[in-house]
């Protein structure tokens, strides 16, 4: 591009930006898949494993235990296996609960997240998440069953937990 005259030369990027015209880049599009759900105890009032993690702008947020699947792993055993690391709580799958699809936008791609949910019954271990090997989960706490509504931060998990409720209120 020619330099005007007592000028500088714009690139034609920052021309199309100074007259209101923005260049977006299409970013890739990558696919994901995880698992987790509800690890339940039977005490007098159910209770249920959650895990506190941080999210994207940083706040603390109560969530379901979830985790990719690995290698050629099923969802239920990726969601047996992620709810014992981040609870420290073993479990055998009872239901499937649903599935959770959302889209979101990383620095350098779009990410389509397809998480599988399940219902287990707690068979041993200690709350803990010290077994966690990616550290995400900051803590554990055996919630109540029926008060999942007002800890949990997503409202996706809380349908997935009424759900749940519903299935273990039935089972009795």
């Amino acid at each position: 591009m020619p330099t005007p005259p007592g000028g500088h030369a714009l690139h034609l990027d920052a021309l199309d930006t100074l007259r209101g015209r923005r260049k977006f880049r299409t970013l890739p599009v990558v696919e994901e898949t995880s698992a987790g759900g509800l690890v339940v105890t039977s005490l007098d009032r159910p209770h249920a494993a959650v895990i506190a993690r941080r999210n994207r702008a940083g706040r603390l947020e109560w969530c379901l235990p979830k985790g990719h699947l690995e290698g050629t792993e099923t969802a239920e055993q990726a969601a047996v296996r992620e709810i014992a690391e981040e609870t420290g709580i073993q479990g055998t799958i009872v239901k499937a609960l649903g599935t959770i699809d959302y889209w979101f936008t990383g620095e350098d791609r779009r990410v389509h997240k397809v998480v599988h949910h399940f219902l287990l019954s707690a068979t041993g271990g200690e709350l803990s998440v010290a077994g966690d090997p990616d550290g995400e989960a900051e803590d554990v706490a055996w919630v109540a069953i029926d008060e999942l509504p007002d800890r949990l931060a997503y409202p996706n998990e809380r349908r997935l937990a009424a759900t749940a409720r519903a299935v273990v209120a039935g089972s009795r």
